[in-house]
């Protein structure tokens, strides 16, 4: 990826300019060091296992309802459904994850969720199922989803002795969730084509198996909290509060939320693309969906690799600016192979740049604090997104898919653009906390 070099100094911060195409090596012991930890170990396998029957289940689902409907504007809706209950549950759980033992409520989550995908099997497999149907179970599971990331997130520090590895673990739980995005979904095309969507369903069910296991088998220490001094919505307001008035932290969720709103909705849009623009079939919905993981994942092991955190500010500028770059060519390109290559770019850019946010983030927040930060930071995005979503699929009617997303890729440019000039701002802050 690009090479950038900081010097600080005393009372000056000189970002120098990009110097050239370069990736520091690192070895695989620099890249899973986070894994001399037990407990993140039986974490990361048994997530390992449910996340690719998550994407399988993902990719079917999206196939399903355009298979029924062939409507953008549906595809868009079921997004919405799935992802709206994050914009009003998300911060309310944040507060929750520095109260509760979150542990415990990621066994409740996941265990629902798994329930959730066998009703969704059964009643594909029973053709009974509706649209109503799907888009109730969407937003069922975009209920549990909400409650379940903010006390996932920031259960990572809780397996993490060192706070010098969180970086690596954050990292390395991206590359395990895009690893998943890269495997899942040809398989996922593959079994639809085979066997249909609701065995795709029920292989999602069976996965979370392995990540309840794992869970159960881990012996994490709680970790002493602050005693609750006030309501829940007074400890909501405490975090927004902290969060905005700290610059670097306001400058990063609003580039976070313009990047979700318009820079994201492009995945619920993928079928049109593969089915209409592209002419194929859920194959070829698979193999896209599979180049964005892979750039995803490439990017999740590029920043497992790295080691100095005072430098993410300069990539999340760089990387928000290649995956809208990346996502407007995509739009608008009528061959696979240059489609292929863009998806791989869009995933590289995207999760380094979420994910460079979110190491930040967690590495600047207080402990009592972390779980309502990160709830926003994951609202920026999850709480966002389906507003996009919907807006997208509205569009999508009017002036086509690609036209949309295109300029909703320039929208991204421009936020990214505004951020590369807050930058030195946003960076003299975050060494300074560190």
């Amino acid at each position: 990826m690009f090479f950038v070099s900081l010097q600080i100094h005393s009372k000056t911060t000189t970002v120098l300019i990009f110097r050239g195409i370069n990736i520091a090596p690192g070895t695989l012991k620099t890249i899973f060091r986070a894994f001399k930890y037990p407990n993140y170990r039986l974490y990361y396998y048994g997530q390992s296992i449910s996340l690719i029957g998550t994407w399988v289940q993902n990719i079917a689902m999206g196939w399903l309802l355009y298979r029924i409907t062939g409507s953008a504007l549906l595809l868009g809706t079921v997004a919405f459904a799935q992802q709206i209950p994050s914009l009003f549950i998300m911060p309310l759980a944040g507060v929750l994850a520095d109260r509760f033992n979150r542990k415990k409520v990621i066994i409740i989550s996941q265990a629902a969720a798994m329930v959730v995908a066998f009703v969704l099997a059964i009643t594909v497999l029973m053709d009974v199922v509706t649209v109503p149907m799907i888009l109730f179970l969407a937003a069922t599971n975009g209920v549990i989803l909400a409650f379940d990331t903010p006390f996932r997130n920031s259960f990572v520090p809780d397996m993490i002795t060192h706070k010098e590895d969180l970086g690596n673990a954050i990292a390395l739980n991206s590359s395990l969730y895009n690893l998943a995005r890269f495997i899942g979904p040809p398989i996922g095309g593959l079994l639809i084509a085979a066997v249909g969507e609701g065995w795709c369903f029920f292989i999602n069910g069976v996965s979370f198996l392995a990540v309840l296991g794992c869970l159960f088998a881990m012996n994490v220490k709680v970790k002493q909290r602050t005693k609750v001094k006030g309501s829940i919505f007074r400890e909501l307001r405490e975090g927004v509060n902290y969060a905005f008035t700290e610059k670097p932290l306001r400058y990063l969720l609003t580039l976070v939320a313009l990047s979700s709103f318009f820079g994201l909705p492009f995945q619920a849009l993928l079928p049109v693309f593969a089915a209409d623009i592209l002419q194929g079939e859920s194959e070829l919905l698979g193999l896209l969906t599979g180049a964005l993981g892979f750039g995803a994942l490439s990017g999740a092991f590029y920043l497992a690799a790295r080691k100095n955190v005072h430098t993410i500010p300069v990539t999340i500028f760089r990387t928000a600016l290649l995956f809208a770059i990346s996502l407007g060519i995509f739009a608008l390109s009528p061959y696979k192979a240059l489609s292929f290559v863009m998806m791989a770019a869009t995933g590289f850019g995207m999760i380094v740049h979420f994910n460079s946010t979110n190491t930040i983030i967690q590495t600047i927040a207080d402990e009592d604090k972390r779980g309502r930060v990160v709830a926003l930071y994951s609202l920026s995005f999850m709480g966002i997104t389906p507003l996009g979503s919907l807006a997208a699929g509205w569009f999508s009617e009017m002036i086509g898919v690609p036209y949309t997303v295109f300029a909703f890729s320039l929208v991204c440019i421009a936020s990214a653009m505004l951020f590369g000039k807050r930058l030195p701002v946003v960076f003299r802050r975050v060494v300074r906390k560190i």
